[in-house]
């Protein structure tokens, strides 16, 4: 009996010696004493007893957040909120006491993980050390999830952080990293951030994958960005070079007459519509003209020439058109040296198409009028502008040039072409 009585004792000796040591890390704590605080609570958690008992955990939370507020020991002992942060996990584990102590101190530990690596990243970005800065706001967007999975908040996405986390990573060169942080703000559909526009970030999302050539997730990212930001041109434009890229000219001209709808006052798509339908149709290299030439000509011109309604000095689209009524006169040209005969029939066949290429000609000289009109009449040009304004010329010099009564068109039109470069 007697030898039970002093178990009991000394059990009781040994829960007194624990008891104080956990209250000689608090007074620590109190009087800023925080490597001795630090070394106190170690002391009683590297004990069984002290692993089991929640006001240790509890008391190594705000040590350990302590350390990490102070500039000095925060160098010290660099893990030191990461630490608090376990700390924490672990109190939230083996408490029975429905967390009082995190009550009666109003949650103000935890806010203090999630604010110190909200802040440290901030002052790391800042400071252009991008891969502490992706560490920390991590942090910050790992508190955050902790404090969801607790029901201490209703946020469901942690905005601010996960966009500094990616940006963070993007500059660290961690694309793959920030694609993670971005993906996940355009999952959540976030629009805009502290009234600040995300619109790059999606830009960002279908360009990095799209150069993965990840067709799901490209196609998943431009459907958000459509959600969000209907009117902007780099979804559609996006989406035409991924068909253009794959080769299905007919995928590409049914997304193109699917954009030109959705966009009738743009007059650039209606431009770059005419100009593929044309090469297409006109490109000999691999065979043959597409059995539709005639058709696909036919459209090129309709875009182009709305292309012009939309925007009347765009001298491209008046190049274009002329060039292509030039060149089917030159074919018309080159379909009477098929006609060798001299039967009447034959001479009348030639004198026909000889005429309907003049026609040709004639359709083809406002367009480049139109350009010279447009381009000549300016100062300095850019290379392009130089370029579309010589062809122009060229093309009339050469059409003139056919004609006996137009001497006087060919000399004015070569005096341009010849002072392109000094006049522009």
């Amino acid at each position: 009996m007697r030898r039970l009585l002093l178990t009991g004792f000394l059990a009781a000796a040994g829960l007194g010696l624990f008891a104080q040591n956990v209250d000689k890390a608090k007074d620590l704590l109190k009087s800023n004493k925080l490597p001795d605080a630090k070394a106190e609570i170690d002391k009683v958690l590297a004990t069984d007893k002290g692993q089991k008992n929640p006001e240790a955990w509890y008391t190594k939370l705000k040590v350990y957040n302590a350390l990490a507020a102070n500039d000095q020991t925060r160098t010290q002992y660099p893990d030191a909120r990461d630490q608090a942060f376990e700390a924490l996990k672990k109190y939230t584990e083996i408490d029975d006491k429905k967390l009082l102590l995190l009550q009666m101190d109003g949650y103000k530990p935890v806010n203090e993980i999630y604010q110190g690596y909200f802040q440290i990243g901030a002052n790391d970005y800042n400071g252009g050390k991008y891969d502490d800065a992706l560490k920390n706001f991590s942090g910050a967007l790992a508190a955050s999830s902790f404090m969801n999975s607790k029901g201490w908040t209703n946020l469901k996405i942690d905005t601010t952080s996960t966009l500094y986390a990616g940006i963070s990573a993007e500059k660290a060169g961690k694309k793959d990293s920030a694609a993670i942080y971005y993906g996940k703000l355009a999952d959540a559909r976030i629009a805009n951030i502290n009234g600040s526009n995300m619109i790059d970030i999606y830009k960002w999302l279908v360009d990095y994958y799209n150069t993965k050539k990840d067709r799901a997730n490209t196609q998943k990212y431009l459907n958000l960005a459509k959600e969000q930001y209907p009117e902007d041109l780099f979804w559609p434009s996006t989406e035409l070079d991924i068909i253009r890229e794959e080769g299905n000219k007919d995928s590409l001209f049914a997304k193109y007459d699917e954009i030109v709808q959705k966009f009738p006052k743009n007059h650039l798509f209606a431009f770059n519509y005419g100009l593929e339908l044309y090469q297409f149709a006109s490109d000999t290299t691999k065979g043959p003209r597409p059995a539709n030439y005639d058709a696909l000509t036919a459209k090129a011109q309709e875009m182009l020439k709305k292309c012009l309604e939309i925007q009347p000095d765009y001298p491209q689209a008046a190049l274009v058109l002329g060039q292509i009524s030039y060149n089917q006169g030159v074919d018309l040209q080159g379909q009477t040296k098929k006609i060798p005969g001299k039967a009447p029939e034959d001479i009348k066949k030639r004198a026909d198409l000889r005429i309907a290429a003049s026609k040709k000609f004639d359709e083809a000289i406002p367009y480049f009028e139109m350009v010279d009109k447009d381009l000549g009449s300016k100062g300095k040009l850019k290379m392009d502008e130089k370029s579309a304004l010589k062809d122009a010329y060229d093309l009339l010099i050469t059409i003139y040039e056919q004609r006996s009564t137009a001497k006087d068109k060919v000399d004015f039109y070569t005096n341009k072409f010849n002072n392109v470069d000094k006049d522009h």
